[in-house]
């Protein structure tokens, strides 16, 4: 029988975080005692390769690392078991995600089924799987996170990260937006379901959301110091679902909601901008009027907060709304069992103002 008093946390060993720092990789495998008889794989995609994934790849090689390189173009499942299944052949042990959240999930989920290493090199601020023990993979039953293997180190260039489109960085900010609901939902699941309920990984998820918003304007100004701002915050959520063990901490009711666009109107809109509509939503269904001062500060830094703006249909919008407790049925969230009505879900959106 599964003893519920053992919590085991598995962290980061190592958050390296500065400039012009590709090309010191292999030094720092070299200092968590990786030596080049490791061999190694990078995840990337064909963009992301340009960016960063070329550079990662000839430090590793000059340093005697036999090094072999796979450029994803999607983050499904059948791709992931594609890449578990070539690096097993390779002998992979060494696993670096270098890109956007695809390259870095396949990546950790690739690391995880072959017992491997698994080094994240972000090339954008745009969401808090830099950090994290779980892998958003299209293709499963629900579109939700597949547990993985905690990274063992990030290794986060702010040179690279800041040149990503600015959309990117303000998607961060929208993912960690939702941590004020989060760990609202987590809090009420605690006290209606009996769910375990981890303080300090609920207060350092609220810390990253908190963080980002009173820099916002920094952000917004696209300093780097703003940048690193983002990253450390995106770092921060992540370590916070470390210590909790699932996802709890930094996803509820509102990445419901972007899980349920996903599946009605796919790529139509980045999921920290999802998430940040949904935070909305999710306050004002909390009767916290701090909805009105999240919309505020997302419209200051350029997050869409009406339907046009996210280029989504207002009825699609609604739609996802009444489904979205669906999505993760195991998930308790203040959208309840049943849900939302269509006559509630058109009464938020008219009191919100996201019609």
């Amino acid at each position: 029988m599964l003893d519920r008093s053992i919590h085991e946390i598995t962290l980061p060993l190592k958050v390296i975080i500065g400039s012009g720092i590709l090309d010191k990789i292999p030094d720092y495998l070299s200092k968590m005692k990786f030596t080049n008889q490791y061999r190694a794989g990078i995840i990337t995609g064909p963009t992301t390769y340009n960016v960063a994934g070329r550079i990662v790849e000839e430090s590793l090689k000059n340093n005697g690392y036999n090094v072999e390189v796979w450029k994803a173009r999607d983050a499904r499942m059948e791709t992931a078991n594609q890449i578990v299944e070539e690096t097993k052949t390779h002998s992979i042990k060494i696993f670096l995600g270098v890109g956007g959240g695809k390259s870095i999930d396949l990546a950790k989920y690739a690391a995880y089924k072959n017992n491997g290493y698994m080094i994240s090199v972000p090339t954008a601020a745009s969401h808090d799987g830099i950090a994290s023990p779980f892998a958003s993979l299209k293709g499963t039953d629900k579109p939700t996170s597949t547990p993985t293997t905690t990274p063992y180190a990030i290794i986060a260039d702010i040179d690279v990260i800041s040149k990503a489109p600015p959309q990117l960085i303000r998607a961060g900010v929208g993912d960690l937006l939702g941590k004020l609901t989060a760990v609202k939902d987590w809090q009420l699941a605690h006290r209606l379901k009996g769910e375990y309920y981890g303080e300090y990984a609920a207060q350092l998820a609220l810390l990253s959301a908190k963080h980002v918003i009173r820099y916002h304007e920094l952000i917004a100004s696209g300093n780097p110091d703003g940048i690193r701002i983002v990253v450390e915050a995106l770092i921060s959520s992540g370590v916070a679902m470390c210590i909790a063990g699932s996802s709890r901490p930094a996803s509820g009711s509102e990445h419901l909601f972007s899980h349920a666009l996903d599946l009605l109107a796919p790529g139509k809109a980045l999921h920290g901008e999802q998430v940040a509509l949904g935070t909305i939503m999710m306050l004002y269904l909390y009767g916290d009027p701090k909805w009105k001062k999240i919309k505020r500060i997302m419209k200051k830094i350029g997050l869409p907060t009406t339907a046009e703006e996210i280029g989504i249909p207002i009825e699609t919008i609604v739609k996802a709304l009444t489904i979205a407790h669906k999505i993760r049925p195991n998930r308790y969230t203040i959208l309840g069992e049943k849900g939302l009505t269509e006559e509630a879900a058109w009464r938020l959106v008219r009191e919100t103002g996201i019609i």
